[in-house]
């Protein structure tokens, strides 16, 4: 009796707290939950970053970062949850922890590789980030343990139904407008932009060859006018800059043709692909309309629009003025929306209307299994 107690014990906990795949491994019900795996960079990073050596400048790790919902820093770039924390819970599963997280090593809900400041291109603030290849390498290596501990039919089963969330291309039209870039100045916007997609693509190509089938890329992030790009240039204080606006929507343009062919070249390729361009751009422009009462000024930072990145004062600047109310913001620091933001583009995405013609899928469809 006490023997059987105890076995429903165990049951009970695990499932409790959602982790059968710690006490059963991958069973029956966990083949009908999609994983979920994360790459890019800190629109998505949930903590990568704290583990590598880099500077302050590409972490989130100190007060007033967390502060909405987790009460404590993480790691995350905003005051509260990222879009990947909402998708996993509107998907059934329990947040999805960064790789580098010590301990952790049960990958069969997925992973989070994303890296705050990382690019596709490995010259985007290289040394200081993990780069779309390094974070490819470390999903090559997550997919050996799972057909290792699965055994490669379940392994098989659990990729090809898992969604893989992707955010890249941003800092790497972001860098070579606050640093000097050689590659960027070097390069035609058409060419550079080529480049991006073309990392892009080859990354996806190789997910697909170890079983990936339902992609989702967040584009369009309206880069131009966010506080740090408002406070840049002396005397244009206030204002987008229009050639980072360009790039953005040339990346947008160049990676939806480069979708519709890889769903004419890739057997089963599925993906979800929004242009959240215009859905932003209305939050900042028109922030009443959407519950909120500033769009162009950072709840934290300094400077104008508090556009200068001293939130939390450890990156060099120390003073910071902190909002009284982030649910009012779209922007938390000088360059990352707030949790509130963050759930109105998950819930639409989550919920956006299906292509009429079929090319693309919206994320509750993606996570049908």
């Amino acid at each position: 009796m006490a023997t059987l107690r105890s076995q429903i014990y165990i049951f009970t906990f695990c499932a409790s707290l959602f982790l059968q795949s710690s006490c059963y491994g991958y069973s029956e019900i966990q083949k009908k939950q999609a994983a979920l795996f994360v790459f890019g960079d800190s629109l998505f990073d949930a903590g990568n970053n704290n583990y590598i050596n880099t500077t302050t400048r590409y972490q989130a790790s100190w007060w007033p970062y967390g502060e909405t919902f987790f009460r404590y820093p993480t790691g995350r770039f905003s005051d509260g949850r990222l879009i990947p924390d909402f998708i996993a819970e509107y998907g059934n599963l329990p947040f999805v922890p960064p790789y580098l997280q010590p301990g952790f090593n049960n990958y069969t809900y997925g992973v989070n590789f994303a890296s705050g400041g990382a690019g596709a291109l490995a010259e985007t603030h290289q040394g200081f980030v993990i780069d779309l290849e390094t974070q490819l390498g470390y999903f090559k290596k997550v997919e050996k343990q799972l057909r290792h501990k699965l055994g490669d039919d379940e392994a098989h089963t659990l990729l090809s139904n898992a969604v893989y969330l992707i955010s890249i291309g941003a800092n790497d039209y972001y860098a070579p407008f606050i640093t000097n870039s050689s590659l960027f100045e070097s390069h035609s916007h058409e060419k550079y932009v080529g480049m991006v997609i073309g990392n892009l693509t080859n990354v996806v190509k190789e997910i697909y060859k170890k079983g990936g089938r339902k992609f989702a890329f967040a584009t369009g992030f309206p880069l131009g006018c966010v506080p740090s790009m408002r406070a840049l240039k002396p005397g244009k204080t206030g204002t987008c800059q229009e050639e980072i606006t360009a790039l953005v929507q040339l990346h947008t343009r160049v990676l939806e043709k480069t979708l519709l062919k890889l769903k004419g070249q890739l057997q089963g390729f599925r993906y979800s692909n929004p242009n959240f361009y215009t859905f932003l751009s209305g939050r900042i422009n028109n922030p009443t309309k959407y519950g909120f009462k500033e769009g162009k000024e950072a709840c934290c930072g300094s400077g104008p629009y508090r556009g200068i990145n001293s939130c939390g004062g450890k990156k060099g600047v120390t003073d910071y003025q902190l909002c009284d109310n982030v649910t009012e913001y779209v922007f938390f620091d000088s360059v990352h929306p707030t949790e509130r933001v963050y759930e109105q583009i998950s819930k639409f995405w989550w919920n956006q209307s299906l292509s009429s013609t079929g090319t693309y899928f919206n994320l509750k469809k993606l996570f049908e299994v």
